[in-house]
C-alpha cells in the first residue's frame, strides 16, 4: 500500500495567511513566505496554497508571491484561487508552481480544466471541492469560497472533474472546518470511492489521531492547515505519532523521534529508558552524566 502524504493548506485573504473557521471566520497567522518555509522544514509533503477570495472580488492570484515561497519549497507547491485562463495556469507554472488547484470554474468553465488537462497534463490539475453536509449522510457542494451551492453532491462534481482530466481531488468538509473535531470520515468515503483519480482529503484535523482515523480510506493524501499553525506538533511528530500506531506515511527526516511516547495532545512526551541510558552514555559529555 503507498504510503499517505501530509499536506499543509495555507489560506490566504488579503496576502496573508489565515486561520480559517467554518469558511465564514478568519484570524491573521502570517507571512506566506514563512509559513511555507516552516512546514518544509518541518516534514510536510506537499503544500497548498490558496488565495480565498480572490474569485468571489473578481481578480487573479498575486503571481509575485509565487516565486519567493517556492525558494523555499523542495516540496510539490499546489497554487489555486482566481484562475480563469490558461495564461493564469501557465503563469502559475512558470513563477514556480507544480500544481494549480481549481475549485469555481469546475463548474462555470468546465473548458478551462480540459484544455489545461491538455497542455500541461493531469498531473497538474488539482479540483478542489467544498461541500456541506445536509440530512444524513447526504452532501452539497459549494463553490466561490463556500458561499455558492452548486445544486449537486461531492461525488458527482468529482466524477465529473475526472472525467474532464483533473488528476487529483482535494475534498474539504466546510462543516469541519477550523472545528478540531476531525475529518467528516463519510464525505471522505463517498468521494474517495467515487473516483478512480488520488484524493486529498481536507477539514477539520486537531490531533495527529484524525489523520489515522482517514487511513483506512482510498486517499492519496490527508490535508491540514489551522492544525500546523495553532497546535505545537509540526509534521514530523505527526508523522511519528501515525507511524507508531502503524500508520504508512514517509517520515525521511533525521529526527523520527524513534523511542518517543506521546501525550493525550499527540506531542512527543518523552523517550524510554532504553534509548535515554543510549543517549546519556554515547551523545552526552561526561561531566554532564
Amino acid at each position: 500500500m503507498l504510503k499517505k502524504r501530509i499536506v499543509g493548506v495555507l489560506a490566504l485573504k488579503g496576502g496573508i495567511v489565515v486561520q480559517s473557521l467554518g469558511f465564514s471566520r478568519f484570524l491573521p497567522v502570517g507571512s506566506p513566505v514563512v509559513a511555507v518555509e516552516f512546514l518544509n522544514r518541518w516534514g510536510i509533503d506537499e503544500i497548498v496554497l490558496l488565495d480565498i477570495e480572490a474569485t468571489r472580488q473578481g481578480r487573479k492570484f498575486d503571481f509575485g508571491l509565487i516565486p519567493p515561497c517556492a525558494r523555499h519549497c523542495q516540496v510539490p507547491l499546489a497554487v489555486g484561487g482566481g484562475l480563469s485562463e490558461i495564461a493564469d495556469i501557465e503563469n502559475l507554472i512558470r513563477a514556480g508552481a507544480d500544481k494549480v488547484v481549481i475549485n469555481s470554474r469546475l463548474t462555470t468553465d468546465p473548458a478551462l480544466i480540459g484544455e489545461g488537462a491538455r497542455l500541461f497534463g493531469s498531473q497538474c490539475l488539482v479540483a478542489s471541492i467544498d461541500a456541506r453536509r445536509l440530512a444524513g449522510e447526504r452532501f452539497e457542494a459549494y463553490s466561490h469560497g463556500g458561499t455558492r451551492p452548486l445544486g449537486m453532491s461531492p461525488v458527482e462534481l468529482a466524477r465529473r472533474a475526472e472525467g474532464l482530466g483533473a488528476g487529483e481531488i482535494l475534498i474539504t468538509s466546510i462543516d469541519r472546518d477550523g472545528s478540531q473535531a476531525g475529518y467528516d470520515l463519510e464525505l471522505i468515503r463517498q468521494v474517495s470511492e467515487a473516483v478512480r483519480i488520488p484524493v486529498i482529503a481536507g477539514g477539520g484535523v486537531g490531533h495527529p489521531k484524525h489523520f489515522l482515523e482517514a487511513m483506512p480510506f482510498q486517499v492519496a493524501a490527508l490535508a491540514a492547515a489551522n492544525f500546523f499553525h495553532y497546535t505545537e506538533t509540526s509534521a514530523i511528530v505527526a508523522k511519528a505519532f501515525m507511524r507508531a500506531a502503524g500508520g504508512e506515511t514517509r517520515l525521511e527526516t533525521q529526527a523520527t523521534y524513534e523511542g518517543f511516547g506521546f501525550d493525550d495532545d499527540g506531542r512527543a512526551a518523552k523517550l524510554n529508558d532504553a534509548i535515554l541510558e543510549k543517549l546519556r552514555f554515547e551523545y552526552l559529555p561526561e561531566e554532564v552524566i
